[in-house]
């Protein structure tokens, strides 16, 4: 039986479709830990810029969450 994606594989495909992951897309895929994947993907080499957005959780409360997209070179290399 064949290995799938890693979850590091799964962090940049999510990255390269919708331009941005966060811990929500993150755990969609199956993924709980997303700090410990950009953490690995950096030391791989990969470059990151984070976006810190603001908003309401489900129980109407602020919070607030970052946006991890590909620094622009290494975007640019991806594609």
């Amino acid at each position: 039986m064949g290995k799938g994606p890693t979850q590091e594989d799964r962090v940049l495909a999510e990255i390269r479709s919708r331009g941005f992951i966060n811990c929500m897309t993150a755990y969609n895929l199956g993924i709980t830990q997303l700090g410990t994947r950009i953490f690995n993907l950096k030391r791989m080499g990969y470059r990151f810029k984070k976006d810190r957005q603001k908003g309401l959780n489900r129980h109407g409360k602020p919070t607030h969450w970052d946006n991890y997209m590909l620094d622009e070179d290494d975007q640019q290399s991806l594609f």
